[in-house]
């Protein structure tokens, strides 16, 4: 093996017991002090060769080196002790601790028995904080500190614990752009120092920008390494999915009409006495996309829950076509009109162990339709989702598979086939693209367009500011549980701009900001 490669992993393949292959054959080498990306669609199998890599699966065969060594990764515990370190998508850390304690979770100093040594903690973490050019607030609870900078404590987590190898799971997924151009210093930096950083990221303007070569895997086979530096946008996602892919969204001016969601004055504290809604009020219109902006944590996430009765307001008013949609039943809320894409699919979206058919129509078991008296009509059932199926390009065995062993794209077309076909008057979509591939996300924003420009009132919610730009008619930004700006057009707004909003270096006034009321 040539020793520029710090990983080889040579024929992996991974067939899980009930005979799906997530890999097949799958080469994979990176060389010490390279970023590389790690591309593909939801179900290519990145996941799972990282997992195998991080020690979290074992392959079905082939072998893997680091450093020139064939190594047997059987848990988390052995990949660390080799040098290899892995950041997750989803941050791994205890709200209720702090950055220092989150640090040297599982790791001595301990003073005695079970207590963590805090000033030795927090000197380790100024130690590394400073070493990397990572700057992070030791004493700070990990609940009350920005994404960007859990973002920083997970990396150096990694590092404390001797990683050289970092592997990073859609590390901007939830930054702002100059949160993520500070994250790209810190990464080159630590290139400089020749670790090496494994990069797996669904934003090809960032793959373009920060890497120095990519694998691409399709299906569970690699499609080859490539030099950054020799391919396109266009060429990337063509090898990714096998066929042309649209990069931006085209859609036709918007024609607004009635106001169909009313929000005036919702306010809500939560369970630590933090105010996340303070006073938010605004309207989305038929025919229109309406935004919602912001580093997570400044209330979105809490504004959904108030509007689909996950949680309930302190104050304020929410109403659809005039009806009030706040502390009544979900069933109730569906009722009205109103569908729901939710941020976590497999928390709210779906049910794992359900069938795609069974998930499909939970929303309209009671739909005359689908009813033969007190039984269901299962011919008119099967007719209804295999035609959904057909429509939403769902790749599956069957309408009678369960939904669980799809594909998170696949799971997510499930959840929009279910959302968007039921006649909605008004679509709540919270982060609709997270998460999935390239393919699957210009199929979902296609459809978002073209229900609104049919008529149906979307309010957008995404962490993504490229999505949330381009996609939306209007746009509010959120910050600190208010609305902190409100754009009637999102034409000619750039990504600094909206960033200072989010970041709340820049603050719109309380008349302009009432502009998204329509009144």
């Amino acid at each position: 093996m040539p020793e520029e490669y710090v990983i080889e992993m040579k024929g992996i393949t991974k067939v899980y017991p009930n005979g799906t292959a997530a890999n097949q054959d799958v080469d994979f080498s990176v060389r010490k002090g390279e970023i590389h990306a790690l591309m593909g669609e939801n179900g290519a199998g990145k996941s799972t060769l990282m997992k195998m890599l991080f020690g979290l699966e074992q392959p079905t065969s082939g072998e893997i080196r680091v450093n020139g060594e064939k190594v047997n990764l059987t848990s988390p515990t052995v990949a660390i002790s080799k040098g290899i370190g892995m950041v997750h998508q989803h941050f791994m850390l205890v709200p209720s601790l702090t950055v220092a304690e989150n640090m040297v979770l599982g790791m001595v100093p301990k003073k005695s028995g079970l207590f963590i040594d805090a000033k030795k903690a927090v000197e380790i973490t100024k130690e590394y904080s400073e070493k990397f050019n990572l700057h992070v607030d030791p004493d700070a609870k990990v609940m009350d500190i920005p994404v960007g900078m859990k973002q920083k404590v997970e990396i150096l987590k990694a590092l404390v614990r001797g990683a050289r190898i970092l592997i990073l799971d859609e590390p901007t997924a939830v930054l702002t752009a100059q949160e993520t151009e500070e994250l790209f210093k810190e990464l080159i930096n630590l290139k400089k120092q020749g670790y090496t950083i494994i990069f797996i990221s669904h934003k090809l303007n960032e793959i373009m920008q920060i890497t120095d070569r990519m694998t691409i895997l399709r299906r569970g086979r690699s499609m080859g390494v490539h030099n950054t530096a020799d391919v396109t946008p266009e060429k990337i996602s063509r090898l990714m999915v096998g066929r042309d892919v649209i990069l931006s969204v085209q859609k036709e001016t918007a024609c607004p009409k009635e106001e169909v969601l009313r929000v005036r004055d919702l306010e809500y504290v939560n369970e630590w006495g933090k105010k996340m809604l303070d006073k938010v009020s605004f309207s989305v219109r038929s025919g229109e996309i309406l935004g919602i902006a912001g580093v997570e944590g400044n209330g979105q996430k809490e504004l959904v829950d108030m509007l689909f009765h996950l949680d309930i307001p302190n104050a304020g008013t929410a109403t659809v076509n005039g009806e009030n949609i706040l502390g009544v039943s979900q069933r109730a809320i569906r009722a009205k009109g109103v569908s729901l894409v939710p941020e976590d699919r497999m928390l709210y979206g779906i049910a794992a162990d359900a069938t795609i058919e069974e998930n499909m129509i939970s929303d309209r078991c009671d739909a005359k339709r689908l009813n033969k008296g007190l039984l269901f009509d299962m011919k008119a059932i099967h007719k209804e989702v295999d035609q959904l199926i057909a429509d939403y390009t769902v790749l599956c065995k069957s309408s009678r598979q369960k939904v669980g062993s799809l594909s998170g794209g696949n799971i997510q077309k499930v959840v929009v086939a279910r959302e968007f076909s039921n006649s909605p008057c008004l679509i709540i979509a919270d982060q609709p693209t997270r998460g999935i591939d390239v393919g699957a996300t210009e199929f979902v924003r296609k459809k978002l367009v073209e229900l609104s420009r049919s008529g149906v009132a979307v309010l957008l919610v995404s962490a993504d500011l490229n999505e949330v730009m381009e996609l939306s008619d209007s746009l509010i930004v959120m910050y600190g549980g208010r609305v902190a700006a409100y754009f009637e057009d999102t034409k000619g707004l750039s990504d600094s701009l909206m960033g200072e909003y989010m970041l709340g270096l820049k603050q719109q006034t309380p008349e302009e900001v009432r502009r998204v009321c329509h009144e």
